[in-house]
């Protein structure tokens, strides 16, 4: 543990000296831009155990793009660009590819102040190769789609970085019932994902929910607003088991926004820490639909209502302290986690079960990916001497009295309460989904307790690099804010 501590403290030395620099703000310049990622051929989803095929859009799934700039006059002070994605995560190799293209199409633009966030819709394209089959020419495939998407997504931030303009930001916060913890808990100890509420053996609901809304807006020197940015934390996944491309709760929330601000507003979707969270109903769910149905509205537009009215909620507040001069500070650097080790039984567990799978003839598609997976568990256990860490990109920015931090994962709720409890922001907007595919982070309770987000083969890294995580996440956010109380 001390080998690890060391590490760590060594991996974010750079952002506590380089963090240390003056606040003080400079002139705010902001562009934002989206573009429609959604392919005109039809497409496999991705998000489920079975291959599906999109042959008809629910809802287009887009990218938004803000690019951030402070200055002094002619002399850049810092920059940041985020990308929000309506896709079920982050491949690895996207936004490094991203990035390299950036540095030819958009000179002046620092590539690495650059990232990508998904907002964890399961009705969104496939972007992985070997993890369904498609069949050729049935529908487009994963590499050809992510060959239009990096052109896409390219397009969509130069567009951003060209339309950025003296402008200012304010921020807000109000609450909206979106997420529920959707792990259930029941007397013998054991915990289940969506597991059943109303039987006598129901306990209650493991962890935590968190019902903020962070809210960013940003206008241009009229003060009419340019963008926003809307940190819930819940993944997009009401209708993740349909067969048509939908980008889930942010299409409807992004029809109603606009128009209460406007038709050209840009909408950033921000999937806060979530990991155990999603919008399915766990309980109460009788009182719930009635409501809805006596309202005349859609799920997807019952969860756009509340989000509308927290941001409205948060603006009322907010328009009346807008910032044209708020320091921005973005520091990147890589974060060494320790992984979470295959024990020797987790190993001869998915040994057994490969080998298991290997004897039938037609296994299904549920057994294939788990044969998948426990493969995947063997060979981390075998190179278990070397796969010891797991290396992220952390982005720790400073937006006036904000702080916007990211990491890859499916990050538990009770790790993003932990960082936005001792941050020394005024408010802390924890982006989860970030730059990679990181995996379920869960939490040590929820490890105990078992089942799907907390076996072995769901996580890169467990709830010691959970624990790391929020103590480095912190230690870079509070640095911004050295002389805060």
């Amino acid at each position: 543990m001390q080998r690890w501590s060391f590490r760590i403290a060594i991996s974010v030395a750079a952002v506590l000296l380089g963090s240390a620099a003056s606040a003080r703000g400079g002139e705010l310049h902001v562009g934002a831009a989206s573009v429609n990622i959604t392919p005109a051929k039809p497409v496999g989803l991705a998000g489920q155990v079975r291959t599906r095929i999109a042959r008809e859009v629910e809802s287009p799934v887009t990218a938004t793009a803000l690019a951030l700039e402070s200055r002094d006059g002619d002399t850049v002070r810092d920059q940041a660009v985020m990308v929000s994605c309506d896709l079920v995560l982050i491949r690895d190799d996207l936004q490094p590819r991203l990035r390299e293209r950036l540095k030819a199409r958009v000179p002046g633009l620092q590539a690495e102040k650059v990232f990508l966030t998904a907002t964890h819709t399961h009705t969104a394209p496939v972007t992985r190769e070997g993890v369904y089959v498609i069949p050729e020419g049935e529908a487009i495939q994963p590499a050809a789609y992510v060959a239009w998407l990096v052109e896409r997504l390219e397009d969509v931030v130069a567009r951003a970085w060209a339309d950025r303009r003296p402008g200012g930001v304010a921020w807000g916060l109000s609450q909206a019932l979106v997420a529920h913890n959707r792990r259930a808990v029941y007397a013998d100890g054991h915990a289940q994902m969506y597991g059943k509420t109303a039987g006598p053996t129901f306990r209650g609901i493991e962890g935590y929910e968190d019902h903020y809304v962070d809210v960013l807006f940003f206008f241009d020197r009229e003060k009419k607003p340019i963008a926003l940015a809307v940190n819930v934390p819940c993944p997009s996944q009401e209708v993740e088991s349909r067969h048509k491309v939908n980008a889930d709760f942010w299409h409807e929330t992004r029809v109603r926004l606009r128009k209460r601000f406007g038709k050209d507003i840009q909408i950033l979707g921000w999937p806060g820490a979530g990991g155990d969270q999603s919008p399915h109903l766990m309980w109460y769910k009788r009182a719930e639909e009635r409501m809805r149905s006596l309202r005349g509205l859609s799920r997807l537009e019952e969860i756009a209502r509340r989000i509308d009215l927290a941001v409205q909620d948060a603006y009322e507040g907010a328009a009346k302290d807008i910032h044209f001069d708020a320091s921005l500070v973005h520091n990147v650097r890589p974060l060494q986690l320790p992984a979470r080790m295959v024990t020797d039984e987790e190993f001869a567990k998915a040994k057994a079960f490969c080998n298991s799978v290997a004897q039938e003839k037609n296994p299904d598609p549920l057994q294939c990916l788990r044969r998948s997976w426990n493969r995947q568990t063997v060979e981390r256990y075998e190179q278990r001497d070397t796969l010891t860490s797991y290396t992220m990109e952390l982005h720790a920015i400073r937006l006036g009295d904000v702080a916007i931090c990211t990491n890859p994962f499916e990050l538990y709720t009770e790790y993003g309460v932990r960082i936005r409890a001792r941050s020394k922001a005024v408010q802390t907007f924890v982006v989860q989904l970030t730059g990679g595919k990181g995996g379920y982070l869960p939490t040590a309770e929820a490890v105990d307790g078992g089942g799907y987000s907390t076996d072995v083969f769901s996580n890169r890294v467990g709830p010691e690099g959970g624990n790391a995580l929020v103590d480095r996440t912190v230690e870079a956010i509070n640095a911004m804010w050295q002389n805060a109380k």
